[in-house]
């Protein structure tokens, strides 16, 4: 695998996509448990969700117990994997699909129920998958990790979605519609920013110096 592509303020070292497998380890391993469980808790979320129209108040708090209980697994399963060696390839690829996995059946569970404006779901679901695409494609140039904007937008929209579980009324709706808001706008900036590394990244890699001196090198005609 190509040297991580460190972003500012050291991303590589802390996001396990940018670090190299750990030779030897099983992916039968906590931090790979606790992926899958997030995984597995995702229709176990849609349910409690959408039972009776998503309008019983005890069904509500259920889902959201559950979305923080799934949220939780995402912090320290990757946490787990970098302080005890467990970086697996299977748990780098299986990771961000359970994220993008429960974050969008959130948001689509919410804009079903009318919660949420379906532009929104759309927007941030074509952002997620499409960084996740992106940091594949550009995976032969090196290794993009998460950035510290992207964990704040992961950490906005975690307690955004959480407020519009909650059968909440009156100022809190607002204030859930407010981290929405800013959520979004965080969201499409570093879907930007992701962009324009990537081309950085595909422009400056060693790969790509070395496939400009090969093209150099080459006798004309």
């Amino acid at each position: 695998m190509s040297e991580p592509v460190t972003g500012s303020g050291g991303g590589a070292a802390m996001d396990p996509v940018a670090l190299p497998a750990s030779p030897g380890v099983s992916v039968w391993n906590i931090a790979n448990a606790l992926t899958f469980v997030r995984l597995l808790l995702v229709p176990v979320f849609a349910v409690l969700l959408l039972h009776e129209g998503g309008q019983e108040g005890a069904w509500r708090v259920a889902a959201t117990v559950v979305f923080g209980v799934a949220s939780l697994t995402d912090r320290f399963d990757g946490e787990l994997a970098r302080r005890r060696g467990l970086i697996t390839d299977v748990g780098k690829i299986v990771d961000p699909i359970a994220d993008k996995a429960l974050i969008g059946t959130a948001l689509v569970g919410l804009s079903w129920l009318d919660q949420l404006s379906w532009w929104v779901t759309v927007a941030v679901l074509v952002r997620e998958i499409g960084v996740t695409v992106l940091r594949f494609v550009v995976i032969r140039h090196g290794v993009m990790p998460a950035s510290r904007g992207g964990k704040i937008k992961t950490f906005l929209q975690a307690v955004a979605i959480g407020l519009y579980l909650l059968p909440l009324q009156g100022g809190w709706q607002t204030m859930a519609a407010a981290v929405m808001a800013v959520a979004v706008i965080v969201t499409l900036a570093t879907g930007a920013d992701y962009v324009a590394r990537a081309i950085t990244l595909r422009r400056t890699s060693e790969r790509a110096q070395r496939k400009r001196a090969e093209r150099a090198a080459r006798p004309n005609g």
